[in-house]
């Protein structure tokens, strides 16, 4: 088939929709995840995404409600056991290592078909039916507008937290929400990449972005920019050759984080 005839297919439109609507929330909510210097903590909950999918699959109900539901459970309790700065990284560790455990474990006793199986570690984008796109959908538009309520005082609270706290910003329950929405954003860029690649679009796009400019507005309409980028490039890239869509999606993420890692190193020359 000729790469338009592909285009044409019912699941390669519903594909490029999903990335098109996980890119969106993905890049909006990613210079924050790295102001916040939470990658790790979405390393860790895209673990938890993975032992709800892994779940799911066992009990025979959709990947994407498990993952769903394994993330949210993550997030919270990052947001609760970690309610020290130190603690971060070994509850992290700890959650993350449990996790992974958990979905080993639920994945040894599942019987159904192995490519089931390896969809929940690098993504299955190509199996997202309506149910699945009308779930994305739905958790995306509230992630935005939950995003859209807490914004000013949560970037004032990522920015510098001591302040924050002198001036009456509940940081600790802005924390806690943030991780939720980054958890259900995670668990859907588990449908895409996987679990074991969701860096490339919660992070590598936001980083790629902060590193050409300062400004917080800028840096969110580039990290969109940069994730739609990656997650419809990577697809679409993927179709004719029929190569894995992660490893495209990464890749293109990754190539992007480079060009602009090298304009921010160029700038910083000439203006020395």
């Amino acid at each position: 088939m000729s790469f338009l005839d592909l285009l044409e297919l019912d699941f390669v439109q519903t594909a490029l929709i999903a990335a098109a609507v996980l890119g969106l929330v993905a890049g909006v909510l990613g210079p924050l995840v790295v102001t916040r210097k939470m990658a790790f903590a979405v390393h860790g909950t895209s673990e938890l995404a993975f032992t709800g999918g892994a779940a799911a699959l066992l009990l025979g109900v959709g990947i994407g409600y498990g993952a769903l539901a394994g993330s949210i459970i993550a997030a919270v309790l990052l947001g609760v056991l970690s309610r020290r700065e130190s603690d971060r990284d070994s509850v992290i560790g700890a959650i993350l290592a449990f996790g992974l455990g958990m979905g080993i474990l639920m994945l040894a006793l599942y019987k159904g078909r192995a490519s089931n199986k390896f969809g929940l570690l690098t993504g299955q984008i190509v199996g997202v039916d309506s149910t699945d796109l009308n779930l994305l959908v739905v958790s995306s538009g509230v992630v935005l507008v939950v995003l859209a309520f807490i914004y000013r005082p949560l970037f004032f609270a990522s920015v510098d937290p001591d302040v924050a706290v002198s001036r009456g910003v509940p940081v600790r329950a802005l924390s806690v929400v943030f991780a939720v929405l980054v958890g259900v954003a995670t668990a859907l860029s588990v449908q895409v990449v996987g679990a074991l690649l969701v860096l490339a679009l919660m992070i590598t796009p936001a980083a790629a972005a902060m590193r050409v400019t300062a400004s917080p507005l800028r840096a969110t309409v580039l990290s969109v920019v940069f994730a739609e980028v990656a997650a419809v490039g990577g697809i679409l890239l993927s179709l004719q050759p029929g190569l894995p869509v992660s490893a495209l999606v990464t890749a293109v993420s990754f190539v992007i984080y480079l060009v602009c890692r090298g304009i921010g190193a160029l700038r910083r020359r000439v203006l020395v």
